[in-house]
């Protein structure tokens, strides 16, 4: 039988498991023994890529200004910014035009103007 201390013990190792597997695959990490590296290399760029090709999608305007220099800067981002548990692509998608915007990339943003306009 198991006691709860071997389980506990267990779960912890498996959750750092997962931790050292997730920041391999999101954010360059060394790869874990026992993976290939190179069909590691294979599915972490795929990740990206899926990530990539959904922030474009969501921010067409973003990806439009940035043209040519949006793979290599949301890559970099990307690097920089794992997706965390929990967040959502829209998110994600605000998040990099605004890390854009800091490193003067993107221009700023500005706030719609409104006129209202009375009639008498």
């Amino acid at each position: 039988m198991i006691g709860s201390n071997d389980l506990s013990a267990a779960r912890e190792r498996l959750a750092k498991q997962q931790e050292a597997l997730l920041i391999a695959l999101l954010a360059k990490g060394p790869v874990p023994a026992g993976f290939d590296e190179q069909r590691f290399d294979v599915e972490r760029r795929a990740l990206l890529s899926k990530r990539r090709g959904i922030v474009r999608m969501l921010g067409p305007a973003v990806a439009d200004e940035l043209g040519d220099r949006f793979r290599p800067l949301f890559d970099a981002y990307a690097v920089e910014n794992p997706r965390r548990a929990g967040s959502r692509a829209r998110e994600d998608a605000a998040s990099f035009a605004e890390w854009c915007r800091a490193a003067g990339e993107l221009s700023v943003k500005r706030k719609a103007r409104w006129k209202f306009w009375q009639s008498n």
